[in-house]
């Protein structure tokens, strides 16, 4: 049994982070930083269980949407029969270990199958069992660099195409990349840092009651992990009804002008790269206005959600320190 996610003691950060992604995977996605034993690894894999169900085209290998876009598979199955069926799918964290293969990552073509019956057969990689799902990498500054242009690439594109041969096999991959670091072991690369939608950092707790509680239930959880999961059974509910609603209240909340102008309020102070933090940004503080249940964003939502947006964007000059532009994104919400 995992941990349960609402038993985890503080990390409201993390927490908040995971939470957003889950109401609009769009965010694209969460990079947990921090020193180790800090539950990174622990939240991830406890998200699970708070996770909804999707819309699946029924049979469908990759979880393909009836909305499209579909695979090699679908697409056949459509000019065959005209149309397709939908069953529901909880959705799931998908583990991504480090000294994965490319072959593991994308997918095989069984070439030898394909010239003796002239029918394509593919074996799913990760990638495949990803697709509208979390995709979990831990220790995601440790991946190797061919790994990592393997997910830039799917990440950039949304799809996944194999090609052996002459034969070729395509299936839609957009995923939730959920990675965890600690800093201290090496940095990541800046073109997957700037892939993941929001930053979150943790740190280890230092008051004495919270490590305190946190010895009490993980001790708890070891000795009877069926009566721990009983006792936060209904905390654990509660979360997932109001992460379905704020999903459901995702779709009718307000954007506005002033809400528009708030984004770049901030961001344009900052010494940043293309818009892709503006987006982000707008997008994190319209799920945080849902999980609260308002019917538009508000100042204190885009405040709330902008260290989260900002803090991997942030750019230093030759020679400049990156805590001064830290500084002065802390000025400028200060100010805010």
């Amino acid at each position: 049994m995992i941990f349960p996610f609402t038993a985890i003691v503080d990390q409201e950060e993390m927490k908040l982070g995971l939470i957003l992604n889950v109401i609009d995977p769009n965010i694209g996605g969460v990079l947990i930083m921090g020193e180790k034993g800090t539950a990174k690894s622990t939240a991830v894999r406890a998200l699970a269980d708070l996770l909804p169900e999707i819309e699946v085209v029924k049979g469908c290998r990759f979880n393909c949407s009836p909305d499209g876009p579909f695979c090699s598979d679908c697409i056949e199955r459509v000019n065959n029969n005209g149309s397709i069926e939908i069953e529901k799918r909880k959705m799931r964290v998908v583990e991504l270990p480090l000294g994965v293969t490319e072959d593991r990552l994308v997918g095989t073509l069984d070439i030898e199958h394909a010239i003796k019956k002239g029918e394509k057969r593919f074996e799913p990689g990760i990638l495949a069992d990803a697709n509208r799902n979390f995709l979990y990498v831990d220790e995601v500054n440790l991946l190797e660099d061919h790994i990592v242009d393997l997910l830039l690439d799917s990440a950039a594109m949304g799809v996944n195409t194999v090609e052996r041969e002459g034969v070729s096999f395509v299936h839609p991959a957009r995923f939730i990349l959920v990675g965890t670091m600690n800093p201290e072991e090496g940095e990541l690369r800046p073109q997957l840092l700037d892939r993941f939608g929001l930053c979150v950092q943790v740190n280890s707790l230092r008051d004495k009651a919270l490590r305190v509680e946190i010895l009490k239930r993980k001790a708890q959880f070891d000795d009877n992990p069926e009566e721990f999961h009983k006792k936060w059974k209904s905390e654990q509910e509660k979360l997932a009804e109001k992460i379905m609603d704020a999903k459901e209240r995702l779709k009718s909340l307000n954007i506005t002008e002033s809400s528009l102008s708030a984004v770049v309020e901030i961001t344009a102070e900052l010494n940043l790269d293309g818009h892709r933090a503006d987006i982000v940004m707008l997008k994190a503080a319209r799920a945080f206005a849902a999980f609260n249940e308002k019917d538009e964003i508000t100042r204190e939502d885009i405040k709330a959600v902008a260290p989260f947006a900002l803090r991997h964007r942030l750019k230093r000059l030759p020679f400049e320190d990156l805590s001064i532009e830290a500084e002065k994104l802390n000025a400028i919400l200060e100010r805010f």
